[in-house]
């Protein structure tokens, strides 16, 4: 199972966005397509806000509830958490979830370094398949955030990749389909170990920074695999 997870905001008491969950449904059906033969289930997570509000880190304890919503209705299944912009970093909070076997953190949203504040946590993504990609004009979520919690999660986890997406931004449209061939070539390796395409099981086994600044090639999906 994939769980899509949509964009939120750092700091909203308001009801969750209709706008980011149906942002989502073009991820959504295009891995729902990808895996149908093989029984793969997609689901487009509601929140019951919007706002991650700071130590409450709301949107990451609906991702965990909707991890193990999945286990209650379809057993003892593998999930991929997907996730957009603070989507992305629910997706990496909620990895400790014993049903998680993959994340696809996609433009995360992260916070600014900050000494008085504990890091973003990585330990729970050992064990994991996980993949970060992120555009290189990203004006909203700055790229060398996510950059910089990949080397830490690199650490603690080898089967950690990160995707640069040049001269793409916070929604990922320009590169629009080659994005979403990404994704589905590495959510059907992670759940139905499919081999993965050439440059995604090069970027997991190369070392910091080979591995974790890949390229997205321009006409990436048209032909994955050899």
């Amino acid at each position: 199972m994939v769980l899509v997870l949509p964009e939120g905001e750092p700091v909203s008491a308001r009801r969750a966005s209709a706008v980011a969950y149906a942002g989502m449904l073009p991820l959504a059906r295009s891995l729902a397509r990808s895996g149908a033969t093989e029984g793969l289930v997609v689901h487009v997570v509601h929140y019951r806000g919007r706002g991650w509000n700071g130590p409450d880190a709301r949107l990451a304890a609906d991702a965990d509830w909707a991890a193990e919503e999945a286990v209650r209705r379809y057993g003892d299944i593998p999930v991929c958490l997907a996730g957009h912009g603070m989507g992305g970093r629910a997706a990496l909070h909620a990895a400790g979830h014993t049903a998680v076997n993959s994340v696809l953190a996609m433009a995360p949203w992260l916070p600014e370094d900050d000494r008085a504040v504990e890091p973003e946590p990585v330990r729970q993504l050992a064990g994991r398949q996980v993949m970060i990609v992120h555009g290189t004009t990203d004006a909203r979520t700055d790229p060398e955030l996510s950059y910089r919690l990949a080397e830490r999660a690199k650490k603690v986890n080898r089967d950690t990749c990160r995707f640069e997406v040049h001269s793409d931004g916070h929604a990922l449209r320009q590169h629009h389909g080659e994005v979403l061939a990404l994704a589905a070539d590495f959510v059907l390796g992670a759940l139905l170990s499919r081999t993965y395409s050439r440059p995604v099981a090069d970027a997991l086994a190369a070392p910091p920074p080979l591995g974790l600044r890949m390229p997205l090639a321009a006409g990436f999906g048209r032909s994955l695999r050899p």
